[in-house]
């Protein structure tokens, strides 16, 4: 189980994602210096200008070096480094940087100095004037010569001796960069950015942003492998100086973004684009206006849609976000985002996260801001276009749009034309592939619509591929709770408004949300789902009107594998294993023994049997899980002498089901396993299996599972062996691959399997439903919506006869999920009317289901199961 460490009492912006740069090469072994560190070259020394200009600098600037070992990129070979412009100030700092991370100087010259300038770095370009430092060093004057005669000079030096082999280091330095978290907002007009400035400039950017210095290193580029080419000295140089150019501007995308425009030029391109234009042309024929006045709704529309990124906007909401966050919440930990800042540079970033509270945008963008990569534009509903946040959103990145856009063709238009130039142009976009946010903590059906505008772009301008980024976001407790508590009772859903928003932050500031969990899960490279699902595309931009049929395909599977791998990346916390252990028994409630063998065991079946290598699971022991329960809130004690009891009320306990279903996903095997010898006390190896696979369908399409029926069946087997192990089951025979049995009676053991079965027990439940209800009505008699609609009376009835169900059991997007994966595995077919017809395999499936399900409940969801209203019968006519 791959686990970070335990970060959770830093504080903002600090929390981290187990990269500490103290760590790393700028932390000297035992303090010593970096020269004398062991097992590193010995450095000679800069002169002394450099030495002296350095420590004039050094009050000035902090370093973050990237990656935290840079001397892994190279060997005993000599080392010439390259940055993106000259400037006294760059090769003070990337001398002090090597410094730190034991790489060579670059102010030595490289073994027979083929530069001729005593020194060990060339540039690609010339800032506008010199460096204001520059004119301090004694006897220095600007140099005259350009970058290419340099990196000529090396290139040529290589071809006449066959000997020499530089490996040329690519660093990218970054003083203040833009968006930045350092200072206040005059120091955002001096942070970096695309323009290359002069030396007035270059030097109030250290004085006010130099403690925010990053600089990183990237892997050599081989000069023997560019020689062997055999091109012209010219065209030599040429290339190797495009290739490095690409590289500095796809790590400045990465850390600075794309070179923003303003929003009134994006609506511009926008309304130029021709399928606008033909837009704009069939909304005036349609509404029978005039052009002028089409094209003046297509701008409203653009306008309505568009972001105005603002860096000093996201400068101050950084500021008054680190207050907030150190305020509510314990910490924040961030796992697995190094693979991502080593993926991002050269690829259009679709930041797709879970959604499951308002915080989820805010948290996600701070967090990639504070490390060092631009915020994205985010997707946002119309309805957080408030007055003043609204603005302020906005100015952050987020553009809106509205819930429904079906029959509005103009809008449908603009709105794809936008991401189309958001795609093109580099910037980074989330959204939300749920739609809009999980009331009950399961990962919703996703929605293709803003999927399928990402596709359509690329395939219309296929030149920078595009990596879908899925994001976890777990909490431990909700800000929205009250909210998702009215609406899980019933009561409609309350529209945002700005007062509701300011009546509510007392309360937010004075709350304690516990720990915050963002994990980076593994990226979707979209060239791969369409090599999977869309052979027949060979790579040619697509036209807009060009509707393929594999296209469809692509999305809804991209989708899935959205979801799929947001669920690969979950993080285990303590609500999650309290929640799961509590809500097994009929009053919430647990004595402080049992509670903590379930909690251990729990943790058990997550080692044993891991979900994937990104799910993190707490590394705090049971007893530490119980009293952060009682610390934040969640659990009450109720002291006995024969043992403290702990329980949760009824309001809690519906909350609860919500942080067990963040991760009821991660205990399907053990589920299954454990709901089938809650009626049957022996069951053989073969009949586990078989009905395994029967039912894994149903849980893969509602869970959002990665595997297939074989690879299910696999991991029932490791998680009997656990079981075993364990104690909950024992081995009692050979036929069909062995039988196994649990204990008689009201034992522990037996305890722990009820616990263990009880979050997928309610999904069987909904399927018996779901097949009852059509027995019962028979063949070609309801249609699809009818089916849900008669389920969920039933789902309500049954949870008011038993004990309160979890929010979810009579959720009809699930018995819409259940009903369409019947469709597709053909249990049950539509007539020519429309009716769902069914044969005599969902009998045999009804049959297997009484493994599983009791007799009692067997035989009252079959009494409450209803039967579809008959049309009345018309009445004769008289007898005349």
């Amino acid at each position: 189980m791959a686990q970070q460490p335990d970060q959770s009492r830093l504080p903002f912006p600090d929390a981290g994602d187990g990269d500490d740069p103290a760590a790393g090469p700028a932390a000297t072994a035992a303090g010593a210096a970096p020269d004398a560190v062991p097992g590193r070259r010995r450095r000679p020394r800069p002169p002394l200008w450099a030495r002296l200009l350095g420590r004039l600098l050094s009050p000035w600037i902090g370093l973050k070096i990237e990656p935290q070992d840079p001397e892994g990129y190279v060997d005993r070979r000599p080392v010439c480094y390259v940055l993106e412009d000259y400037g006294l100030s760059n090769a003070l700092i990337l001398e002090r940087a090597c410094r730190e991370a034991g790489m060579p100087s670059p102010l030595q010259p490289l073994p027979g100095d083929p530069l001729g300038r005593k020194r060990a770095y060339v540039a690609l370009s010339r800032r506008n004037a010199g460096s204001t430092l520059n004119a301090l060093a004694p006897g220095k004057r600007p140099p005259q010569k350009t970058h290419s005669e340099s990196l000529a000079r090396l290139l040529e030096a290589h071809r006449a001796d066959p000997a020499l082999d530089v490996q040329l280091l690519p660093v990218s330095i970054f003083v203040g960069r833009s968006p930045d978290k350092a200072s206040g907002w005059f120091s955002v007009l001096f942070s970096e950015n695309w323009a290359l400035v002069g030396r007035f400039r270059r030097l109030l950017a250290i004085l006010l942003n130099g403690r925010d210095t990053l600089v990183r290193f990237a892997a050599p580029v081989d000069l023997r492998a560019s020689i062997a080419e055999d091109l012209t000295p010219e065209r030599t140089v040429r290339k190797v100086s495009r290739v490095l150019r690409t590289h500095f501007n796809r790590i400045r995308e990465a850390i600075i973004g794309p070179d923003l425009s303003t929003r009134r030029l994006l609506v511009d391109k926008v309304l130029a684009a021709p399928a606008v234009k033909e837009a704009i042309a069939d909304q005036a024929r349609r509404a029978g206006s005039s052009p002028e006045e089409a094209w003046r709704k297509a701008h409203a529309y653009a306008y309505e849609i568009a972001a105005d990124y603002s860096h000093p906007v996201v400068r101050s909401a950084s500021f008054l976000l680190t207050t907030v966050w150190n305020r509510i919440f314990r910490g924040v930990l961030v796992h697995h985002l190094d693979a991502l800042k080593a993926a991002a540079p050269g690829h259009e970033i679709v930041y797709v996260p879970s959604h499951r509270s308002h915080m989820d945008y805010l948290l996600l963008s701070y967090l990639l801001y504070n490390r060092g990569i631009v915020p994205p534009h985010i997707v946002a509903g119309i309805n957080l276009n408030l007055p003043v946040i609204g603005t302020v959103l906005r100015k952050g990145g987020a553009f809106f749009i509205r819930r429904s856009i079906r029959g509005n063709a103009l809008y449908s238009t603009v709105l794809a034309e936008y991401v189309a130039q958001l795609v093109a142009g580099g910037y980074s976009i989330e959204y939300f592939v749920e739609g809009g946010r999980s009331r009950t903590g399961r990962l919703l059906a996703p929605k293709g619509g803003m999927v399928s505008m990402t596709v359509r772009a690329f395939l219309r301008q296929p030149t920078r591929p595009v990596l879908f980024q899925p994001v976890y976001i777990g909490y431990e407790k909700l800000m929205e709770g009250d909210s998702y508590l009215d609406e899980l009772s019933g009561k409609p859903k309350e529209k945002e408004s700005i007062w509701q928003l300011l009546w509510s932050i007392p309360r937010v500031l004075r709350s304690n949300y516990g720990q915050v969990v963002v994990n980076f899960g593994e990226a979707i490279p979209l060239a791969d789902m369409l090599s999977e699902h869309a052979a027949a595309w060979d790579g040619r931009p697509l036209p807009d009107e060009e509707r393929p049929d594999w296209l469809s395909r692509t999305v809804d599977a991209t989708a899935q594998r959205i979801q799929q791998n947001i669920n690969r990346a979950a993080d285990v916390n303590p609500i999650n294993l309290l929640a799961l252990a509590l809500l097994s028994t009929p009053k919430h409630a647990m004595g402080e023994a049992d509670l903590l063998a379930q909690i251990s065991l729990s943790k058990t079946l997550l080692a044993e049997v891991p979900y994937s290598d990104l799910v993190t699971v707490t590394p705090h022991a049971p007893a530490e899980i119980v009293a952060h329960g009682e610390e934040i809130g969640v659990l009450n004690r109720t002291a006995h002498p024969l043992g403290d009891v702990f329980r949760v009320d009824d309001d809690t306990a519906v909350l609860l089901s919500y942080f067990r279903n963040n991760v009821v996903h991660l205990y399907t095997a053990s589920a299954w396993i454990a709901c089938c010898f809650l009626h049957n006390r022996r069951m053989s190896h073969a009949n586990l299996l078989r009905l395994g696979r029967a039912v894994y369908p149903f849980l893969q399409g509602e869970l959002f599972l990665p595997w297939d029926a074989q690879e299910f069946a696999e991991r029932i087997d490791r998680t009997i062996d656990v079981f075993v192990r364990e104690g909950l089951l024992e081995r009692v025979g050979e036929d069909d691959g062995g039988i196994f049995q649990r204990n008689v009676g009201q034992s522990d053991e037996v305890f722990r399997l009820r616990a263990l079965g009880h979050p997928l027990q309610q999904a069987f439940e909904r399927y018996y439903i779901a097949i009852s209800v059509l027995a019962k009505n028979g063949p070609g008699t309801l249609g699809a919506g009818e089916l849900e609609s008669l389920c969920q009376l039933a789902a309500q009835r049954l949870s008011l006869l038993y004990a309160p169900a979890a929010p979810e059991f009579f959720d009809r997007s699930l018995f819409r999920g259940f009903i369409q994966k019947l469709r597709q595995l053909e249990l049950v077919k539509l007539d020519g009317n429309s009716k769902l017809t069914f044969d005599q395999r969902l009998d045999a499936w009804a049959r297997d289901a009484k493994v599983i399900l009791g007799r009692e409940l067997r035989h009252t969801i079959e009494k409450v199961s209803p039967e579809a209203a008959k049309p009345a019968p018309e009445a004769e006519p008289p007898t005349p």
